[in-house]
């Protein structure tokens, strides 16, 4: 008995041990119970120590990110493949970031923000270490990515906030928007009435983040347990309807007549079997939807902020931000988060989601809702800058508006915003170097041309209209009638009118004015080959003749203007006597044998005696359909004519000159014109270029004026801005310009507008916008409405749809209607306008007066007789 009596006693501790085990537990809970607040305390204690080390390090990783500007150009049209591997880029470069980084700083942010420097900035925020990753697109050379400066912002008066949360079925995707028209052409309509000068502010924030295995299993294993209840909760409404449809159905008239007939009454002998539904299997690709595979899925937070410095405008650009986001819904769509409390809504712009809303706004954190779970593929509309299939807005930053008299500015028409207001725009004349205007007759380019030029005058500049019908001078009379304009402005009409007409003189050979020789001599002879289609292959003769006797009569007008005598210069018709008159002739090269080179000299003496008399009329007779005009006659038979084109640009002379009618006669006018004006401006070479007077030029009916010159033309259209020359064409049709005119005007147009006209018209110039908008879209525009492609800074605008100025709107307060005819006197005295019949009269009398002059100046040896009456055998 002894030796068992240990044993008893350790079985009766041990039994003892259990119950003290168990009231030390009960009166720990209880003091646990009594003290609850202490435990709470310590949990709050550890939880917010950790959440200042995790906000630290966040802090700290968030100092550590990048930012990438992203643009496009106008034909940026990526294919979705392309979209996709930027997702995919962007996913992965989300985790770019140190091992020790919270979850909230590993992310990828899109920034979308419009502020009135540009219609819709793209731009790419992430760790520095995906810098790499993130610098070379998959969308190639058509999307520039730069590093991107810090963005500033000044602070608004009136600021409000939105974060989104997917709202819907919760597996659903959202709507897939196809890439034409671009996914992103709502936000940009939402902020395409953006007024910087309001201080308004939209930006759209959409932050990618990869989400850890096990939040995805978390949020699956919840979405699977709610499809289980759902589906339990649909088989017991199942159960309880199955059930009360057989109760409804035994106590219905046909199962008692039934029970009658066959003789069961009562009991459960004939009770129908009812067998209720099973609940059926949940599929796991149904409940789950797109969040059933792990491949490129996401979490997504999207945050919007708008400010103003005008109260409601903030307010108002989201909501129609918010109606952008509509465009991506479905079954699943975008929806404010916060909760509506009658007219207001608390989520956050209020307390207290503010202030968490400020910190991921300010350090890029990203902590989205629980709900929001998305595919790659639903954010290809948003993976990408806009593209070619996005209208982007005019802003003021992208077109400067015109002001009055500013010499930096050129009008081009008044703009209608999307908000409906409108604004006269204008290019900057430093880069608008040479513009194109194609439509039909009465479309509007005339008038547009007349309102750039006034304005252009009004600024200080100077400028030369050539209008072959002179319909321009009476339109802009009226608003050019103004005192301080009046002594720079010059009228040469040739255009006979009324019982006393006027006309102003030139003397294309004129060498008062100091011009090269040799260049003179070049410019008319190539005005003549031009008009009248010689070339070395067909007129070789000719170009000689006309050469030489050019040659001879510069030489004998640079004696003149030597001798203090520019009035007894030679003119273009005196080449008739030169070639035909051997008295004069021998008068000529003795007066001028050591002004001429030895080349000259020797051409007179060994081949004119050679050749033919009848050799000549291919070069006399344009020159007398010339003499036969009175009014060229007069124009060109003047010593020392008053035109001027050299003159005229460096003193910013406004001249209007109109030419008259389009023949033959008429055509080589303008060659001769148009020939001069290139050796003019030409000639500014001797000029430092920082010295050269802007000049414009605008040419009405260039059918008309490239017929008679076009090689001149052309060459303007190619030379001139080296000179600081700009031209302005106008023109019906550009297939009815010659190849080169045509080519050189596309090739260096800074701007290209057209007006309303045929199809097969207007095509060549949307060829050159690449059809967007299409002839047909041209074709039907109403009266001075005009699609124009602009550029400014270096970069094209458009084509925007613009509404040519109408002098009598945009320029009313200019019109001096009671000084038109103080300002035609003035225009004509300036251009040295004197009556037909006086300069007829002196005409005349030249070649005596060129005679007399040389007989003073013939040396006193025996004068060189060149003798042509034996003729040539």
């Amino acid at each position: 008995m002894d030796s068992a009596a240990p044993h008893l006693n350790a079985g009766a501790t041990a039994s003892g041990q259990v119950p003290g085990l168990l009231t030390t537990l009960a009166n720990a809970a209880g003091w646990l119970t009594g003290h609850w607040y202490l435990f709470v305390l310590a949990l709050a204690l550890v939880w917010g120590l950790g959440e200042i080390v995790v906000r630290r390090l966040a802090l700290k990783a968030s100092a550590e990110r990048m930012a990438l500007e992203l643009a496009a150009s106008r034909h940026f049209d990526p294919g979705l493949e392309e979209i996709f591997r930027r997702g995919v880029q962007l996913a992965r470069a989300s985790t770019s970031m140190p091992w020790w980084a919270p979850r909230r700083s590993k992310t990828v942010q899109i920034r979308l923000r419009a502020d009135g420097s540009s219609p819709l900035r793209y731009r790419i925020e992430g760790p520095a270490g995906a810098q790499r990753l993130l610098s070379i697109t998959p969308f190639g050379p058509d999307v520039t990515v730069s590093q991107a400066r810090p963005i500033t912002d000044e602070p608004r008066e009136h600021t409000v906030r939105a974060e989104f949360i997917l709202r819907g079925r919760p597996t659903a995707p959202l709507r897939e928007v196809p890439l034409d028209p671009d996914p992103l052409q709502p936000l940009v309509d939402a902020v395409s009435d953006l007024r910087a000068d309001l201080g308004d502010l939209a930006e759209v924030r959409l932050d990618i983040q990869r989400a850890p295995k096990w939040a995805l299993r978390a949020r699956r294993l919840q979405l699977m347990q709610a499809a289980r209840r759902a589906e339990r909760r649909e088989t017991a409404r199942a159960a309880r309807w199955v059930r009360r449809d057989a109760a409804g159905f035994e106590d219905s008239l046909s199962w008692h007549l039934q029970q009658l007939v066959s003789g069961r009454q009562g009991g459960a002998v004939g009770r129908r079997l009812v067998m209720p539904p099973v609940p059926r299997r949940v599929d796991r690709a149904e409940a789950l939807g797109k969040l059933a595979e792990d491949d490129h899925l996401v979490r997504l937070q999207l945050l919007i902020m708008c400010a103003s410095r005008v109260e409601g405008r903030a307010q108002a650009r989201l909501a129609q931000l918010q109606a952008a986001l509509d465009v991506f819904g479905g079954r699943s769509r975008w929806a404010m988060r916060g909760l509506r409390v009658g007219p207001w809504r608390l989520g956050a712009d209020h307390w207290p989601s503010r202030r968490a809303f400020e910190r991921r706004w300010r350090h890029g954190y990203c902590q989205p809702p629980r709900a929001n779970w998305v595919r790659l593929e639903e954010l290809t509309g948003l993976l990408k800058p806009p593209t070619v299939h996005c209208r982007l807005p005019l802003l003021a930053g992208d077109l400067p508006s015109f002001t009055f008299g500013d010499p930096e500015l050129l009008l081009q028409g008044l703009y209608r915003g999307p908000d409906g207001r409108r604004r006269m725009v204008a290019t900057y004349a430093a880069e608008t170097l040479f513009e194109c205007a194609v439509g039909k007759a009465g479309g509007g380019k005339t008038e547009r041309a007349l309102a750039q030029a006034i304005g252009w005058a009004h600024a200080g500049g100077g400028l030369m209209f050539l209008d072959p019908h002179r319909d321009s001078w009476p339109r802009a009379a009226p608003f050019l009638a103004h005192d301080h304009l009046m002594d720079r402005i010059a009228l040469i009409d040739l255009n006979t009118n009324g019982p006393a007409p006027k006309v102003s003189s030139w003397n294309p050979l004129g060498m008062q004015h100091g011009p090269a020789p040799h260049e003179v001599v070049e410019a008319l002879t190539d005005a003549f080959t031009a008009a009248l289609g010689w070339d070395d292959a067909n007129a070789p003769r000719a170009i000689t003749i006309l050469t030489a006797a050019l040659s001879v009569l510069v030489a004998v007008n640079q004696a003149a203007c030597q001798a203090g005598r520019p009035q007894d210069q030679a003119t273009v018709f005196h080449t008739r006597a030169l070639l035909t008159d051997p008295e004069f002739r021998a008068a000529a090269l003795a007066a001028t044998a050591d002004r001429l080179d030895e080349e000259t000299r020797s051409w007179w003496k060994t081949v004119f005696p050679a050749l033919p008399a009848d050799g000549f009329a291919v070069v006399l007779n344009p020159l007398a359909r010339l003499a036969a005009n009175p009014v060229t006659r007069a124009f060109l038979g003047q010593g020392d004519g008053v035109y001027n084109a050299r003159a005229a640009m460096d003193h910013r002379m406004i001249v209007w000159v109109c030419p008259a009618g389009n023949g033959p006669t008429d055509r080589l006018l303008t060659a001769l014109l148009a020939r001069d004006l290139l050796r003019a401006v030409r000639s500014r070479r001797d000029t430092p270029e920082n010295n050269r007077v802007p000049f414009r030029l605008y040419f009405d009916e260039l059918i008309t004026l490239t017929g008679a010159a076009p090689e001149t033309i052309a060459s303007m259209f190619e030379d001139f801005r080296k000179y600081k020359a700009t031209v302005h064409g106008m023109t019906q049709l550009l297939a009815r310009l010659p190849a080169p005119v045509r080519l050189s005007l596309t090739q260096n147009a800074s701007t290209l507008a057209s007006t309303a006209g045929s199809t097969p018209a207007i095509a060549p110039i949307t060829a050159e916008w690449g059809d967007s908008p299409t002839p047909a879209q041209v074709a039907v525009l109403d009266r001075f409405e005009h699609y124009v492609s602009l550029t400014v800074h270096g970069r094209r605008i458009g084509p925007l749809r613009l509404t040519g100025p109408h002098l009598d709107e945009v320029f009313a307060d200019q019109a001096r209607p009671g000084k038109v005819a103080a300002l035609e006197h003035a225009a004509r005295a300036t251009a040295g306008a004197l009556p037909l019949h006086q300069l007829t009269a002196r005409a005349a009398g030249q070649l005596g007066r060129v005679a007399a002059f040389l007989a003073q100046h013939t040396p006193a040896s025996a004068p060189l007789r060149l003798d042509k009456s034996k003729g040539y055998q």
